[in-house]
């Protein structure tokens, strides 16, 4: 979904040939592993897959994931006509792995009521699909709740990095939690957080570069995932042959992070999380009484995050989770009920409108 463009305000631009020469190095160091999905550089991520990989590699040099986009979908034969869509776009028979697409609170229903998981049992008995799950962006609760009900699901994909790890929005370690309780394999995205930990405060990058000087900070993202015991594959979006390389240099031959240097990410995530907008501690004390309802900790922490890494697009997947079930932030009414309660004493009310602006706009 990060492949190398032409033009940076066209995604939909890819540079194929700067893919090609990546894919070429990727594989010829022993890697196999490629992700993509059907809205992926509006449309075109596929197709960049098919002319750098199907068209130039044997079928068994190389394993792909592909995903079901279930927001798209509105009978059971829409299923079977995008994933046909999907395969002729990769330009392969059939796919390694294949997801339905960031499931949900909401869309997991409507795609089990569908068929979804359904359709998932057809493909991986014709031979279409050999392993298939999900991806995932909500809560833990509702995982455990998916995984209870469809345990044919092979593998999770979670989004997990430091940062996130005890987010009281994202869950990355209670999903990670869950997971590893029903026995489900995980693959990590969004290891770097869209590329946001390889661009961290002054101090915090201070921190990794005195223990390994000659790492990158991407580096310690993508091996805080890999170290995990559940995990067995991690995704990097990598957008030109520099990144590649870097993280080749350090997969290649996986060490996992040694107690020293989980205890620097510690510090670390402690100078990221010091340099948050909203000194919110999520004690949910203010939303006891909320006339709208509104999921306040949640919205502040994903403020917070999207203000340190603007280019994290997620953290507007996760708000719009959340506002399903809850009150918008601009749905705040300012009646103060929740600042009476805050024991950081935060103006509530007018740090909701920031929300606002933000998501809302």
């Amino acid at each position: 979904m990060r492949l190398p463009i032409l033009d940076e305000k066209d995604r939909s631009g890819i540079d194929q040939e700067a893919v090609n020469r990546m894919v070429d190095e990727y594989l010829k160091n022993g890697f196999t592993y490629f992700d993509t999905a059907y809205p992926y550089h509006d449309g075109k991520s596929e197709i960049a897959f098919r002319e750098a990989v199907a068209k130039r590699y044997p079928r068994d040099a190389f394993t792909i994931t592909d995903k079901m986009p279930v927001w798209e979908i509105k009978t059971w034969e829409d299923y079977q006509k995008y994933f046909d869509v999907q395969l002729e776009r990769c330009g392969v028979d059939y796919f390694d792995y294949y997801w339905l697409h960031s499931l949900a609170n909401g869309r997991y229903e409507e795609t089990d009521k569908s068929g979804g998981f359904e359709f998932l049992k057809k493909i991986k008995a014709e031979g279409k699909a050999k392993h298939v799950g999900f991806s995932y962006h909500d809560d833990a609760e509702l995982l455990d709740r998916i995984l209870t009900e469809h345990p044919e699901t092979e593998y999770v994909q979670l989004q997990i990095n430091y940062l996130d790890w005890d987010s009281k929005s994202i869950e990355s370690r209670k999903c990670y939690e869950v997971a590893t309780k029903h026995g489900k394999p995980v693959i990590v995205m969004e290891p770097v957080k869209g590329g946001s930990l390889a661009s961290i405060p002054e101090a915090a990058e201070r921190l990794f570069k005195q223990h390994l000087p000659e790492m990158s900070v991407a580096s310690w993202a993508i091996r805080y995932a890999a170290s995990l015991d559940n995990v067995i594959v991690v995704l990097s979006g990598m957008s030109n042959m520099e990144q590649l390389v870097d993280n080749m240099s350090y997969m290649g031959d996986f060490a996992p992070l040694n107690a020293q240097e989980q205890e620097i990410i510690g510090k670390v995530t402690t100078v990221i999380n010091d340099s948050i907008a909203i000194p919110c501690t999520a004690c949910h004390y203010c939303t006891s009484d909320c006339p709208a309802n509104i999921a306040i900790p949640e919205y502040f922490s994903l403020y917070n995050d999207l203000r340190q890494f603007p280019d994290s697009f997620i953290n507007r997947v996760y708000y719009g989770n959340l506002a399903q079930e809850h009150g918008k932030a601009s749905d705040c009414i300012a009646c103060k009920q929740c600042e009476s309660q805050c024991p950081q004493h935060i103006e509530i009310a007018e740090q909701m409108k920031e929300v606002a602006k933000v998501f809302d706009k």
